[in-house]
C-alpha cells in the first residue's frame, strides 16, 4: 500500500526546551527525518571568562534548573583540577551524595510526569492522578526525597550554595542525615511500586546498534570522574574529551551533532549501564534482570528503565553514604588553596549523560577560557538517526500515520533531553 504523510512536530511537547520532529513519508517511502533543536544558543562559555574561579561554579549552575548540580561540580572539577586542590574526602562524599540527590529527582521527574503518560496513551500526568494515583504518588514522593538529599547537601533544590572550590562550605546536620535516612527507608516501599508498575508497559521492540560513552573507573558506578569509555572499546583521559565528542554543526539544527567511531554515540543512563554493570548495587541489579535488561542493550526506549535501575542503586548507596557521615567527623570540610595558571577538563554523569566542562585560568586564578558539552548535544545525532530507522522500521510493519508519530515522540522522549542546555 502506497502511503504518503507529512509529521511536523513543533515543538515535542513534555521535553525540557524546544525541538521539532520532522518526518516526510511518499509512496511508503521515507523521504526525510529529522531531529532539529531551534533554541536559541546560550554562551555561558563567554560568561565565565573573567570571572574568579570561585564564582564559576554559581554560574554555570544557572546553564539548567534541572541539572544545575552537575554543572556546578563539573566546574569545580575542572578547576580543581587545573588548579591542582584536592578536596577532603568528607566534601567528596558528600557531594556524590548530592549527585544522587539531583539524579533521583530528575529521573522521577522524567519516568512519573514525562514519559509514563506515553506508554497509558494519555496527553499528561493528569489523567494518572485519577486512574493511577498510587503512581503518580510514588513519583511525588521519589522526587521530594531527590529534593531533599540535594537540599541538605547543597543548601537548596537548585543553584546550589555549598559546593564551592576545595571542597564544601557546609555540611548537613547528624540529625538532618538521620532525618533523611529515616525518608529513605519510608520511600523504599515507592520504588518497588514504581518498578511493578513500569513492568506492566509495554515497552517499544527497536534495536539500532550504536556506540554508548559514559564514565568508568571500574570500582564504582560513575558519577564524578573517571575515564572516558565506550562499548565500542574507546578509552580516553578526561582531558581528551574532545577525542569523545568531535563536536560537528548541520544546518537543521541550532545544537551541535557529536560522534566517536560510529555516525553516532549515545550517553545517559543506559550508557552507563552498559558499561558499569558490574559496579551496579545488588537490589539495581535485581530490579534490572526483572526487566530483562542486560547489557549491552541497544534498545533507547529500554533508557527509561535503565533510568528506574538507577534510582534502585541511588537509593541503596545513598543509605550506605549517609550511614559513613553519620560515624564520621564532619569538620574538615574544605582544603585552602591558591590560585594558579592551569588548565582541565572535569567530567561527571549528570542525569542524562555524561557532562564535559573544561577550563583555563591566569596566574590570579581567573578563568580565561571555558567549554560545555552537555549530554544532549552528544544525543542529538543518536536521536536523529534512530528517528530514521524507527519510521523505516514503522513503515514495513504497516504502522499507521498516527502511530507513527507517537513512536517518534516515545522514542526523543525516551533519551529524556534537556534541549535549553545542548545550544553553546
Amino acid at each position: 500500500m502506497k502511503v504518503d504523510f507529512n509529521i511536523d512536530i513543533h515543538h515535542l511537547p513534555r521535553v525540557e526546551g524546544h525541538g521539532d520532529i520532522r518526518i516526510s513519508v511518499k509512496d511508503g517511502k521515507l523521504i526525510d527525518a529529522k531531529w532539529a533543536v531551534v533554541e536559541t544558543p546560550r554562551f555561558f562559555e563567554a560568561m565565565v571568562k573573567g570571572l574568579s574561579a570561585e564564582r564559576v561554579p554559581f554560574l554555570t549552575s544557572r546553564i539548567c534548573g534541572i541539572c544545575s548540580i552537575s554543572h556546578s561540580l563539573a566546574s569545580i572539577r575542572t578547576l580543581e583540577r587545573a588548579m591542582q586542590i584536592t578536596p577532603p574526602e568528607p566534601a567528596r562524599i558528600i557531594r556524590l551524595l548530592a549527585m544522587h540527590g539531583e539524579t533521583l529527582q530528575s529521573h522521577a521527574l522524567h519516568l512519573f510526569f514525562l514519559a509514563a503518560p506515553d506508554f497509558m496513551d494519555t496527553p499528561s500526568v493528569v489523567p494518572l492522578l485519577h486512574s493511577h494515583p498510587e503512581v503518580v504518588e510514588a513519583g511525588l514522593m521519589l522526587k521530594e526525597l531527590g529534593n531533599e538529599l540535594s537540599i541538605a547537601t547543597c543548601g537548596r533544590a537548585t543553584h546550589p550554595v555549598s559546593l564551592v572550590l576545595g571542597g564544601v562550605s557546609k555540611a548537613p546536620s547528624k540529625p538532618r542525615l538521620t532525618e533523611i535516612r529515616r525518608m529513605i527507608t519510608d520511600r523504599k516501599p515507592m520504588l518497588d511500586k514504581a518498578t511493578d508498575f513500569f513492568m506492566t508497559l509495554r515497552i517499544p521492540e527497536f534495536v539500532r546498534e550504536t556506540e554508548f560513552i559514559s564514565l568508568h573507573d571500574g570500582e564504582s558506578y560513575p558519577y564524578i570522574g573517571g575515564d572516558l569509555v565506550s562499548t565500542d572499546g574507546v578509552v580516553h583521559d578526561e582531558n581528551d574529551y574532545l577525542l569523545m565528542t568531535n563536536e560537528y554543526m548541520v544546518d537543521f539544527s541550532t545544537s551541535k551533532f557529536t560522534k566517536v567511531s560510529r555516525q553516532s554515540s549515545a550517553a545517559g543512563a543506559l550508557a552507563r549501564f552498559n558499561n558499569n554493570y558490574d559496579q551496579l548495587h545488588p537490589r539495581a541489579k535485581e530490579a534490572a534482570a526483572a526487566f530483562g535488561l542486560k547489557p549491552v542493550c541497544h534498545n533507547p526506549f529500554m533508557n527509561n528503565i535503565a533510568q528506574l535501575v538507577e534510582c534502585h542503586h541511588i537509593v541503596a548507596s545513598a543509605e550506605a553514604i549517609i550511614d559513613q557521615l553519620l560515624d564520621s567527623d564532619l569538620c574538615d570540610l574544605r582544603t585552602d588553596y591558591k590560585p594558579k595558571a592551569g588548565a582541565a577538563t572535569g567530567a561527571v554523569e549528570a542525569p542524562r549523560g555524561v557532562l564535559y566542562h573544561h577550563m583555563e585560568t591566569s596566574d590570579e586564578g581567573k578563568v580565561v577560557k571555558g567549554d560545555c558539552i552537555i549530554p544532549t548535544t552528544q544525543n542529538n545525532a543518536n536521536i536523529h538517526h534512530d528517528l530514521h530507522a524507527l519510521v523505516e522500521q514503522a513503515l514495513s510493519q504497516g504502522k499507521s500515520e498516527k502511530q507513527t508519530e507517537k513512536l517518534c515522540e516515545m522514542l526523543v522522549r525516551s533519551y529524556d533531553p534537556c534541549i535549553s542546555c545542548s545550544v553553546h
